[in-house]
């Protein structure tokens, strides 16, 4: 039985993508190679499909040189329809096939990869590929969707107001009424974006024009929460499969000091006063409380492929903070370690997604 082909996506548009290339790297050197066979395929910032270098170490975080995709003048091709699943990429030297690709693992982050546009392109091929669907991708990046969906489901959320870049502009008084309302510090957040870019957290109201401004630089909605005094706290879920309960790991415990919050520099960059602590510190009826609304927040979403759930925990009360459809997926990010604590090692992760995405297969 030959190799499983396995093309794997990442870099992408959004401003997350030397996360997402970084991701790319641990995936590299991780991946089990005498049972997949890898096509890493790149995307530049500027959209183009490029057939990238098989080599983890490119791809490595380093602070003072985020990895990137460049455009190495490839062009990968992608099926003239669905009933081929031929890659071909074509080069200065001609055109050449890279062979059938089984699955598709798209380790995208942020806008134009994981909010759908991507998954729908892929269902559109017939191809297989890892993680939620189309709509589950579209809810999850859209921090109100998400939000209004829980709530819908019964599952707890903080108090928040959507604004978007015209209402802000058109009716400042109106909105400025409904946003003090939710009381300081407040965080505002831009509604498609991840890793913490285009977010502020707000102490005093003379901060707040600035703070709409940085997130409004990413998205033209925008969302204002109120801030809980809470721990942050963090899970994974992993769907179950034929009809099974979603899969849930334990928890992972961000403890930060002396920084407002976990910023894009802590989690990337190395900035001090951020620990991560694994498995973090529950009695076991508050491990099973979380683990439980984890699994009903993943489901309320779509229930499909895999997410990292997100909570403030008051000592009292659980609220989902965000449900991550492709979460952080370096060997040191939430989601591989609270797995690793769980008793799945980083390997073994990447080879049970990629397996439950071949079992569904075609969406």
């Amino acid at each position: 039985m030959g190799m499983t082909a396995v093309a794997l996506l990442f870099g992408g548009r959004s401003s997350e993508h030397s996360i997402s290339s970084a991701t790319a790297g641990g995936v590299l050197s991780a991946i089990n190679r005498e049972r997949y066979r890898v096509i890493p395929i790149g995307i530049t910032r500027d959209g183009a499909f490029v057939l990238e270098d098989d080599d983890p170490g490119k791809f490595a975080m380093d602070p003072s040189r985020m990895p990137e995709v460049v455009d190495n003048g490839t062009r990968v091709l992608w099926p003239e329809s669905a009933s081929s699943r031929e890659l071909r990429v074509r080069d200065a030297s001609g055109e050449r096939s890279l062979g059938e690709v089984d699955v598709v693992l798209p380790i995208l982050h942020g806008r134009f990869g994981e909010d759908g546009t991507v998954q729908g392109l892929l269902e559109l091929l017939g191809l297989p590929y890892v993680g939620a669907g189309v709509l589950m991708s579209a809810i999850g990046m859209d921090k109100h969707t998400t939000k209004s969906v829980l709530r819908s489901a019964g599952v707890p959320v903080v108090p928040w107001a959507t604004v978007t870049r015209a209402g802000w502009d058109g009716s400042r008084r109106r909105w400025e009424q409904q946003v003090r309302s939710l009381g300081l510090p407040v965080f505002v957040k831009p509604a498609r974006a991840g890793s913490s870019v285009g977010v502020s957290k707000v102490s005093a109201w003379e901060e707040l024009d600035a703070a709409m401004d940085v997130a409004f630089a990413e998205d033209g909605t925008v969302l204002v929460e109120q801030a809980v005094v809470a721990r942050e706290v963090e899970c994974g879920v992993l769907e179950g499969g034929s009809g099974a309960v979603p899969r849930v790991s334990v928890a992972g415990e961000i403890v930060v000091s002396g920084r407002d919050f976990y910023d894009f520099e802590a989690k990337y960059l190395g900035a001090p006063g951020i620990d991560l602590v694994c498995p973090a510190p529950l009695r076991d009826g508050e491990l099973a409380e979380m683990q439980r609304i984890a699994a009903r927040a993943f489901e309320a979403v779509g229930g499909e492929g895999l997410a990292r759930v997100d909570f403030f925990f008051t000592g009292t009360e659980f609220f989902v903070n965000e449900v991550n459809t492709m979460p952080g997926f370096t060997p040191i990010s939430m989601f591989p370690k609270c797995w690793i604590a769980s008793g799945l090692s980083y390997p073994a992760l990447i080879e049970t997604i990629i397996e439950s995405a071949l079992a569904r297969g075609p969406r």
